[in-house]
């Protein structure tokens, strides 16, 4: 049974953090609860002790025999602080250790998964961007806030990520420690489907559940990297600790991967863009009663947003990976499709599946089979954590050679 130290700091949103003490004690997981003096005003021990069927530690003087100050970092698989307070933040950062959960960080040679809640000066204030910024070049995985209403009025980037975000993260460090392999690589990952308009209520669209995409950016998070993911349309919430981009239409994408990818190592086109687009788009809604009883609609090709970005770059960076969603017909088979398609694109690596009926489009699970560099790697069906892992892994063995 993973063993989570889950540290509360003294911030009102630490009330939502029941909610993921709850969501992991239900899975499986032993978790002790470390609040700070603070976090103690806006949610009492009694409740942290009840849904975590462990007494409550805050002090440092609590079971001094049990040298509880050094155990509690030393046994743990995991440490999970949310809210991650601007002041925890920078203790965390200096080594500062004057309560217990600061010195359960500094014994603490497991991963680390800090969400932030502050309000938005707080959070980008300098001092609090060079402590976040330090804490990552550590191997510590400081989740992106998200952005909403705040306490009282206020709006804006600070808000703590919402809790099943927060216990998916960690789930994903146990599920990778102690690995942080992918860190100081910046990635761009494109995810979902785009919808081309035909009017300004009707589109043309595809089944993308944008799982696949996420999935690539939760796993990327969990291994230390610094993710931004340029979103079209989901079925899924985003996950926590990537910097998230929205798009609609396939050249909104182009422009949004184009303006990234120079300060990006490593481009990961996972987004099902559409292949065609009307030529016209109608101003106003095309009403039934005033058309015939069939309407032609002309298309116009997209831009191939993988070829232009892999003719565009310098040399050899960044590394670029394309996707290929296929289904075989009577002219070849889905692999034979994507052979074809990686010696057109010329991308660094190209991941092939089968999005034949229930085979790929919404389900959890995947099978694919990446093509370029030392060969082919066939991944047997997984989860699509399990699948992203495997094209991480293969973007590592391409990166000395890039």
């Amino acid at each position: 049974m993973p063993r989570i130290v889950l540290g509360v700091a003294g911030g009102i949103a630490a009330y939502k953090v029941v909610e993921v003490l709850r969501g992991l004690t239900e899975s499986g997981h032993d978790v002790t609860v470390v609040p700070t003096a603070a976090a103690l005003e806006f949610v009492g021990a009694p409740t942290w002790a009840a849904l975590s069927g462990k007494p409550v530690n805050t002090s440092v003087w609590h079971d001094v025999e049990q040298v509880v100050h050094v155990r509690l970092g030393q046994s743990a698989d995991l440490v999970l602080v949310a809210p991650a307070t601007a002041d925890l933040l920078a203790r965390a950062t200096h080594g500062i250790a004057d309560d217990l959960l600061t010195n359960v960080l500094l014994t603490a040679r497991c991963p680390i998964v800090m969400a932030p809640a502050m309000h938005t000066e707080m959070w980008q204030h300098p001092a609090t961007q060079r402590n976040v910024a330090e804490l990552r070049a550590r191997g510590v995985i400081v989740l992106e806030p998200a952005s909403g209403r705040l306490t009282g009025a206020d709006t804006g980037p600070g808000r703590l990520p919402d809790p099943s975000a927060i216990i998916a993260a960690a789930r994903d460090a146990l599920r990778r420690a102690p690995s942080a392999d992918l860190a100081g690589l910046r990635l761009l990952i494109t995810a979902g489907g785009t919808r081309e308009a035909i009017d300004p209520v009707r589109f043309i669209g595809n089944h993308s559940s944008g799982k696949q995409g996420f999935e690539l950016a939760r796993t990327a998070v969990a291994r230390g990297a610094e993710v931004t993911v340029i979103v079209a349309h989901v079925d899924v919430e985003p996950p926590a600790g990537a910097t998230i981009i929205r798009v609609s239409s396939g050249e909104q994408m182009h422009a949004e991967v184009a303006r990234l990818m120079p300060e990006s190592d490593v481009v990961v086109m996972a987004a099902a863009v559409a292949d065609f687009r009307p030529s016209e788009v109608a101003e106003s809604k095309v009403k039934k009663a005033e058309t015939p009883a069939a309407i032609s609609l002309e298309l116009q090709p997209t831009t191939d947003i993988l070829a232009s970005i892999v003719a565009s770059r310098v040399g050899s960076s960044p590394l670029i990976v394309g996707f290929a969603a296929e289904t075989g017909d009577a002219s070849a088979s889905v692999l034979e499709h994507g052979r074809a398609k990686l010696a057109r694109k010329r991308c660094d690596l190209l991941v092939v599946n089968d999005v034949s009926p229930g085979k790929a489009f919404g389900a959890d699970d995947n099978e694919v089979v990446i093509l370029g560099g030392h060969g082919e790697v066939t991944v047997s069906r997984a989860s699509k954590a399990v699948v992203a892992d495997a094209i991480w892994d293969a973007v590592l063995a391409r990166i000395p050679a890039v």
